[in-house]
């Protein structure tokens, strides 16, 4: 790598020395890759046209036959070959006592950004290329690019040197130009249902909203302690109090929590709420919210995700996770047996679960996470959570014990989570203060109580529903991608050693 580098600098050195770059400030470009060969796509083998191009990219491949080469070199819409030719390098610039032809194929390496103009030439194999009348360096690379033939496949550098995948990889390119599809359309389809989109605080003073442990850092002049935001949604509420009936925010979310292929402590999702709605509306958003995404970008409604076939076809199957825990599991909560008795039917049938935990509707949300969720392949609302790990979302209208709330499934994995948020704020108080004991006896991922939250919904806000996406996760789904770092451009790692 060294000896390399240093042939590259010497390369360097001789460009500046002809005037050529190495770092150059600008160059004016006049079409792409990717539109040229759709507009000239009829130009027979073997023909020239007329068209003045100026075009720019990296050098990918280079192959130099005596007075002919031919480089290929991408631009931000894919890859065009360029046609190299003596004669007509070294005859039509300025300078004849430089050798253009020379220079380009001696000095010019793969991965280093040149411009050029030409017109177009169809070669006799059939390839559309440019044929160049002038060059420029832009940009000398001083490392060469991974072997073109063996790409970039170490998972490791990918994920490090996301730089690298993205000039080797098309694949990886494709992914993260369909996330930003699938991030601007989701903005488009709120905006063009009358949801407006408000920025929230990211430094919280108190970090609530969800079930989950916060980064901590320090604001110096206030001398206090602040917490990078778990959710968005205590903030997005208040908003509703203050009147915005249909507000959402698409954003960065922080937990300090475990790294897998399905986590990242900095994620994105959207949170989106409207009044006078509740869960079953929020539902039927999801459903159509998808369902719009599916069909934007595959125009179909079903596809392909790690060898199973997902169909987004409506309506998704709604049910309780009652009765899919009493399906895989062969044991019924809805029955009037107490905690024990159904621990033990759990036991019975090698369903083991761990000793702290001590209440009917948390050992139901146990076992539908041990033996029930990663079964749930086909789009799946689960209805109605156990009261107690739903703090924020209002009791069951006819069901004791319950609230609602949905999460959607799909491919086995929680994909949304919605409620009929609880707007009473004599329950939450109670709830809150709940939580708070728990995080005082050392729960790192208990709710605090915030009282400014509480004085809002004293305040008065109305019925609402409130739903959140996980928008790395759909990215996933929408992509084929089997790890969530397939879909963050930098996501976080262990630093290298």
């Amino acid at each position: 790598m060294s000896e390399l580098r240093e042939t590259r600098l010497e390369k360097s050195e001789k460009l500046l020395e002809l005037g050529q770059g190495p770092y150059k400030v600008r160059f004016s470009i006049t079409h792409q890759a990717a539109s040229l060969k759709k507009d000239h796509h009829d130009l027979p083998n073997g023909q020239e046209k007329n068209v003045e191009i100026s075009i720019a990219g990296r050098v990918i491949t280079r192959r130099v036959m005596g007075k002919l080469a031919f480089f290929t070199i991408l631009d931000a819409t894919g890859q065009i070959q360029l046609y190299l030719e003596k004669k007509v390098l070294n005859s039509d610039q300025e300078g004849t006592d430089i050798n253009h032809f020379k220079n380009i194929t001696e000095l010019v390496d793969s991965g280093d950004w040149i411009g050029v103009k030409g017109i177009l030439r169809r070669t006799d194999r059939g390839e559309l290329s440019i044929k160049v009348f002038s060059w420029e360096m832009l940009s000398k690379s001083l490392r060469p690019l991974p072997d073109k033939w063996h790409g970039l496949s170490d998972v490791e550098t990918r994920y490090r040197q996301r730089y690298l995948d993205l000039i080797v990889n098309p694949a990886s390119r494709k992914t993260f130009e369909i996330r930003a599809l699938i991030i601007s359309s989701i903005r488009r389809w709120l905006d063009e249902k009358s949801f407006m989109e408000i920025e929230t605080p990211v430094l919280q003073s108190d970090a609530g909203g969800a079930d989950a442990r916060p980064f901590i850092t320090h604001h110096n002049t206030l001398d206090i302690p602040l917490y990078l935001r778990i959710a968005t949604e205590l903030h997005l509420k208040r908003l509703v109090v203050g009147g915005f009936e249909r507000v959402y925010e698409l954003g960065r979310i922080f937990r300090n929590e475990g790294i897998s292929t399905k986590h990242n402590p900095e994620f994105t999702s959207v949170e989106i709420y409207q009044a006078y709605s509740d869960y079953i509306d929020m539902m039927d958003m999801t459903e159509d919210l998808i369902n719009f995404l599916v069909k934007k970008i595959f125009e179909d409604t079903k596809i392909s995700y790690c060898g199973n076939e997902i169909d987004f076809s409506k309506p998704w199957k709604r049910v309780t996770m009652s009765e899919l825990v009493c399906e895989y599991s062969g044991v019924d909560f809805s029955s009037n047996k107490s905690f024990s008795e159904l621990k033990n039917d759990l036991k019975e049938k090698n369903i083991h679960i761990p000793d702290e935990i001590k209440s009917k509707g948390r050992l139901l949300n146990a076992v539908f996470e041990q033996v029930v969720e990663e079964k749930l392949i086909q789009p799946t609302f689960v209805l109605d959570y156990p009261l107690e790990i739903s703090p924020l979302a209002r009791k069951h209208r006819s069901k004791d014990g319950f609230v609602e709330r949905f999460e959607l499934f799909i491919a086995g994995r929680e994909l949304a989570n919605a409620f009929s948020e609880l707007i009473d704020p004599i329950d939450q108080r109670e709830r809150l203060e709940s939580q708070q004991a728990l995080k005082e006896a050392g729960n790192l991922e208990a709710h605090g109580l915030d009282e400014d939250f509480i004085n809002s919904l004293e305040v008065g806000m109305p019925p609402t529903g409130g739903l959140g996406i996980g928008i790395d996760r759909l990215v996933m789904l929408l992509t084929n991608s089997p790890s969530i770092r397939d879909v963050i451009a930098f996501p976080l790692l262990r630093p290298d050693s």
